[in-house]
Parts: C-alpha cells; sequence; structure tokens
C-alpha cells in the first residue's frame, strides 16, 4: 500500500495538489510539517499531522519537522478569530526545546536515507533584514493574491494587523528555504493551512521555477459537535505536567463508538486488517469498548510510556471498587486530583485534625457536617461497614492518625460504593 492509499483509507486526505501522487511513486521524497512553539507542548489536535509524516516515513521517504522559532513570533490567523498575544523569545526557546523532545517519541532520528529532521525557521530567519525580505520575498505575490487567502477573508471584518497578514509569507518563504536546501518538495498540515502551503508553492514557482506540492488532512472533529482534543477541564496536553497519563487515557477511553472507530485509524499504525477485526469483535460487545482500549493504550504507551499506561489503568479501577491503598498510595498529586476530579474537597487544619477524638468526631463535626450530618449517623454507616478511608475499612474505634496521608496532605472518605469526599489537610 502505498503512501497515499495508506492516508486515504484511514480518512487521512482532505486536499492534494495534482501531480502529488505521482511524485510520491517514483521517488523518495522530502516532506515537512511545521508547528509553532505557541506552547511548551502539542496537544493531540497536533497529533494528526504528525502521524501523517510517520506513514511517510514507514513508506520509505524523508520527514522534517519545522518547529517555528521565527513564525511563533507573528502567529498564524488561520483558524483564530482575534489576533495572538506575542510570546517572548524566551519563553519560545523553551517552547521549541519542549517540542523538540516530544516529537523523538514519533519519529525515527537515526542514521539513515530518510532519517527524520528536525529544524527551527528561526536559523534561517534570524539574519534576515526586513528589506532584504521585502525584495527577495514579498514582491514576488501580490497583495491581491494574499488578500484571497481564506485565513485573511475570515478575519477582515475582526481585524488583521500586518503582522498577522504577512505570517503566509513567511511560512511560504519556510517551504521555498526548505525546497532551496533540502530538497523539500512536499508540504504537509491540517486542512486550515491550505492557503499557506499554496503560498509556499507558489513562492517557489516564481521564485526559482521549482515544483512543490501540498497535501493536507482534515481536521479532527468530534461525533457529538465538541470540538476534538477538548474537555471541561481543557486542551488534551502530550506533557505530562499539563495533562496527566491518566486523564490521556481516559480522553481516548471515554470516546463515542463513532469518534474511536474513526480515531483508531488515525492515531495508531495498526494495520487495516488488524483495525477491522477489532471492528467486528466491538460490533460483537460494544460494552467492552475494545475500539476504545485497544485507540487508548496505543496513543497512551506512544506518548508517554508503557509504565504510565499501567498506572493509568491500574488508576482506572480505584473508581470501580478494584483499587487497593497501595494503589492509591502510589499515585501522584496530578493523577490523584484527576482520577477523582469533580469530587467534592473539604479543606481541614491539620491542628483541627489534631483535635479529634476519633474518626466519628472528624467525620461528622470538624468537616462542617459535609461528610456526615450527625455522629449518629456516621455511627450507624460505619457500624454497617459502608466507610472507608483510603479504601481501608474503618470502625467506631479507628483514629484519623491510623492513615498515611496521600502525597501528605489528602485522604479519601468513601461512603457507599461510589460516594466519595477528599479531605485536603492544610497547614
Amino acid at each position: 500500500m502505498t503512501f497515499i492509499e495508506q492516508l486515504r483509507w484511514r480518512g487521512m486526505v482532505h486536499d492534494i495538489m495534482p501531480g502529488t501522487e505521482q511524485l510520491l511513486e517514483k521517488e523518495m521524497v522530502t516532506a515537512y510539517v511545521g508547528v509553532d512553539p505557541t506552547a511548551d507542548s502539542m496537544h493531540v489536535g497536533h497529533l494528526v499531522s504528525v502521524m501523517m509524516l510517520k506513514h511517510l516515513q514507514i513508506a520509505g521517504h524523508k520527514p522534517i519537522l519545522v518547529v517555528g522559532g521565527a513564525t511563533g513570533m507573528i502567529g498564524d490567523p488561520s483558524g483564530k478569530s482575534a489576533e495572538r498575544n506575542l510570546l517572548s523569545e524566551e519563553i519560545l526557546n523553551h517552547n521549541v526545546e519542549s517540542l523538540k523532545t516530544q516529537m523523538r517519541k514519533f519519529l525515527d532520528f537515526s542514521s539513515g536515507g530518510n532519517s527524520a529532521e528536525l529544524l527551527n525557521n528561526y536559523d534561517w530567519m534570524k539574519d534576515f533584514s526586513f528589506l532584504h525580505f521585502l525584495r527577495d520575498v514579498g514582491k514576488h505575490l501580490t497583495v491581491s493574491y494574499m488578500m484571497s487567502k481564506d485565513s485573511v477573508q475570515n478575519r477582515l471584518e475582526t481585524g488583521l494587523s500586518f503582522t498577522e497578514f504577512s505570517y503566509q509569507l513567511l511560512q511560504g518563504y519556510d517551504f521555498y528555504w526548505l525546497h532551496t536546501n533540502k530538497n523539500c518538495k512536499l508540504q504537509l498540515g491540517g486542512s486550515d493551512q491550505w492557503g499557506n502551503i499554496v503560498t509556499g508553492t507558489e513562492l517557489i514557482r516564481r521564485k526559482s521555477g521549482g515544483e512543490a506540492f501540498a497535501l493536507t488532512c482534515p481536521l479532527m472533529t468530534k461525533s457529538d459537535g465538541g470540538k476534538f482534543g477538548k474537555t471541561e477541564s481543557g486542551a488534551i496536553w502530550l506533557n505530562p505536567t499539563k495533562t496527566s497519563p491518566y486523564s490521556f487515557y481516559q480522553f481516548w477511553l471515554n470516546a463515542a463508538d463513532a469518534d474511536a472507530s474513526k480515531w483508531i485509524k488515525i492515531f495508531t499504525l495498526k494495520s487495516k486488517q488488524e483495525i477491522e477485526t477489532l471492528e467486528n469483535l466491538h460490533a460483537e460487545a460494544p460494552h467492552l469498548r475494545i475500539l476504545q482500549k485497544a485507540l487508548a493504550e496505543e496513543i497512551t504507551t506512544r506518548v508517554h510510556s508503557q509504565i504510565d499506561l499501567d498506572n493509568a489503568i491500574e488508576a482506572s479501577e480505584i473508581l470501580f471498587g478494584k483499587g487497593t491503598t497501595e494503589t492509591l498510595q502510589k499515585l501522584d498529586e496530578l493523577t490523584f486530583l484527576s482520577v477523582f476530579e469533580g469530587v467534592t474537597q473539604i479543606s481541614v487544619t491539620k491542628s483541627d485534625l489534631l483535635s479529634c477524638l476519633n474518626v466519628i468526631d472528624f467525620l461528622s463535626i470538624d468537616t462542617q457536617n459535609l461528610i456526615f450530618p450527625s455522629k449518629g449517623e456516621a455511627r450507624k454507616m460505619i457500624d454497617g461497614g459502608g466507610v472507608s478511608i483510603n479504601k481501608i475499612k474503618i470502625d467506631n474505634q479507628s483514629k484519623i492518625t491510623d492513615f498515611d496521608f496521600i502525597q501528605q496532605k489528602y485522604l479519601l472518605v468513601q461512603k457507599g460504593k461510589k460516594n466519595y469526599n477528599i479531605i485536603h489537610i492544610t497547614n
């Protein structure tokens, strides 16, 4: 199966410039994707273009990822309704290094003919004076040509600065520089990048008489109309300090069946036969979420690690009553709070904690009656074996000091099977 055939059955082709397929069939092609370092982590929305590069490399072609140290200073207006905030050079440099680290988990950078390369467009833009840029780049593209782009037209009413208007020239020059210095003939990206990419092919044609091509993938959407990669708590990031491996795993695990069927083709390297087998098994027993589990396991392992996946699966068991005290104590703070996101948190000072004689006092009075409204009700439920602290059943003789605090400051109180409260011990 050729690279384009692979993308087509996976639903990863939106627009393709005529001649692209023929080029890829006759020679090893160098292609690139650009990512602007507007944050110190990519989010799952970036992974579609990254997976295109991965399939390109598997097919024997050479991938380049360009991190936009220069273009990140400007901001791409594509798909944006307002001007971006400009970042400092220090923050941009930090973001660039962070993105480079993440990309090494996806592409093969070992030596070889089609070894991946990581480049920063700041390296070829930093010494380019404004006057020389206008002479060498700006004169090749007319204002009417630039105005015709959707990314410009969609912003004319709300406002578009000259800075953002010039972005397509910078991205176009990236393609020209790569075409000239790296023999790069193809740019890949999301469908919202089509106008910027075509500007690059046009600049190459007008400035050097060369030929270049474009291929875009669809922008990801969710079957319920929600924005892909977004949850109530925000974007799903690849950085574990922004989105815990547990929350990352849960995002894919909780995908709707229609989304899982689409996403497993895009975000995994499973073959057509493997995916069709999983789809058939899923259709026979949808409640087992076979597609979602296969998707979540592969992408979590790739972005994080096998250990992180194992810990995420183990943490997931806590909510279903299968987790142990040992499992709970192993959780880092971010994962613990992710597992129990939305659970009521009650703050109790250390002095109030130490003043309580037993758990009945602690759970009914000194937590402002938010767990039990009275000592009698607390005693009754504890006598019935219905209360646990940190997954340990308690009795009326238990002392709060009997329990090890999670991360030295949390206690997890469970009433019945699914009623949880978190007690946060403060100074």
